[in-house]
């Protein structure tokens, strides 16, 4: 038990050592200033759509609503009979004349990630140089691809990738997971950026020139990897790219799954971040500082005077973080983060547990590179 304790403790000052980093990687984060012109190059924004998420009409309907003077938008659903397209088309035809954009049949994707699979055809049927990727549960303000092409200014940024708001629904699973999102997730990317750059992206929302996609092989390449988003940033970097953590702040709304749905999909991310970054999943631990602290407490009560400090500074780490996403249920239900914090932990631990997932209703094999092999 000596020895058990003993490790928790080391384990612990590492993640009070994390928590004082993420500290002095968001107020970094928050120091950045926005250029304050830039020409405005045309955007295209590339929409891939499967089934109606909750809220997709005013998901949609942000992007219609850009301040910007020349943007399209090219929606993809893999059926003409896909419930999403209905929702795009209606909003098509409500901004005819002042928003060009058209829905496009992909097809069933013949390989594991259907969305890099639409994707692909997408950047073939959009006009611009410059490509905006989101996914079809976010949510933005009517600045971003101002904001964006301001930032694209630098002929060095290859990709942009944007932090996000974690919206959840009304269950309490995807309340959680929001809560993890918008502090332990963000403060894993800041830190990392803090420390060695952005060599990876967020999948939510992307801005990158064609030329860089171009040049690593397009979604042609990419759409093998369950991780694409994450696959994208690294290569854009390796190619000698700045991959630009935006100071745009978007909104993911992440639905309200319940329980089974939503630990299921939180597993099978865990899995493809092991692959993806297997050292930096291990390093992962140091994010649980609550877990660790009750463990340290359980094996060694007299350690209760560390074990407050550290849920103390769990929290200021946690308020720092709030200060980009501005999340309110932060303040309302505080007490989800220590919650949350645990659950997490023990959805890592079961990201050491196999290398299989389900996804889209196919059973699927992460293999060690982060591709996918669909199981026969």
């Amino acid at each position: 038990m000596v020895i058990f304790a003993t490790i928790l403790a080391v384990l612990l000052a590492g993640s009070l050592a994390y928590c004082v980093l993420v500290i002095i990687a968001a107020r970094r984060y928050l120091a950045v200033k926005l250029p304050q012109t830039g020409p405005a190059h045309p955007i295209s924004i590339l929409k891939p759509l499967c089934g109606r998420d909750e809220g997709l009409a005013a998901n949609l309907r942000s992007f219609f609503h850009q301040d910007y003077p020349e943007f399209e938008i090219v929606f993809g659903v893999h059926r003409a009979d896909d419930s999403a397209a209905e929702v795009a088309e209606a909003l098509i035809t409500e901004f005819a004349g002042r928003v060009s954009a058209r829905v496009i049949v992909t097809g069933e994707s013949s390989i594991p990630n259907a969305k890099a699979y639409s994707l692909n055809r997408l950047v073939q049927e959009a006009r611009h140089e410059l490509l905006v990727m989101a996914d079809s549960d976010v949510r933005i303000g009517p600045d971003l691809l101002a904001h964006l092409s301001r930032e694209l200014q630098d002929e060095r940024i290859g990709l942009i990738t944007c932090p996000y708001t974690a919206i959840g629904g009304e269950s309490v699973w995807s309340r959680l997971e929001a809560v993890g999102m918008n502090t332990e997730l963000l403060g894993g990317v800041l830190v990392a950026r803090m420390l060695e750059g952005m060599r990876f992206a967020l999948g939510c929302t992307l801005a990158v020139r064609r030329c860089v996609l171009e040049a690593m092989g397009g979604f042609g390449y990419l759409q093998e990897y369950l991780a694409e988003d994450f696959v994208i940033g690294q290569r854009a970097a390796e190619m000698g790219h700045e991959v630009l953590l935006s100071s745009a702040v978007i909104e993911h709304r992440i639905g309200s799954q319940d329980m089974m749905p939503n630990l299921s999909h939180r597993l099978r991310w865990a899995r493809s971040t092991r692959r993806s970054r297997p050292a930096g999943y291990w390093g992962q631990v140091f994010t649980y500082t609550t877990a660790l602290a009750l463990l340290l407490l359980a094996a060694w009560p007299k350690a209760w005077p560390l074990v407050v400090f550290a849920l103390v500074l769990r929290f200021v780490a946690a308020a720092v973080t709030n200060r980009i996403v501005r999340d309110p249920l932060m303040r309302r239900q505080w007490w989800l983060l220590p919650v949350q914090d645990v659950l997490g932990f023990m959805v890592w631990m079961g990201g050491f547990l196999g290398d299989t997932i389900v996804w889209r209703d196919r059973k699927c094999t992460v293999l060690r590179d982060g591709r996918l092999h669909v199981n026969t």
